[in-house]
């Protein structure tokens, strides 16, 4: 859960800077987002990249302790 967590964040911060670069990251992967949407994807996908993060490292204190 972790490991994906990560790679969910980077791809969110690679969203967020190529928005502001006028790069479009979901378009270049060839799906098409509606302009709302688009605007926050970068937003969803780094939420819920660190909650993936905090479960997986929740998951690992549990089965140390």
């Amino acid at each position: 859960m972790k490991i994906l967590g990560i790679i969910l964040v980077i791809f969110g911060l690679v969203d967020l800077v190529g928005s502001f670069m006028e790069f479009d990251l979901w378009g270049t992967i060839g799906v098409q987002l509606p302009e709302t949407l688009w605007r926050i994807s970068s937003i969803i996908e780094i939420a819920l990249g660190s909650f993936l993060i905090k479960i997986g490292s929740n998951d690992t204190e549990a089965a140390e302790g």
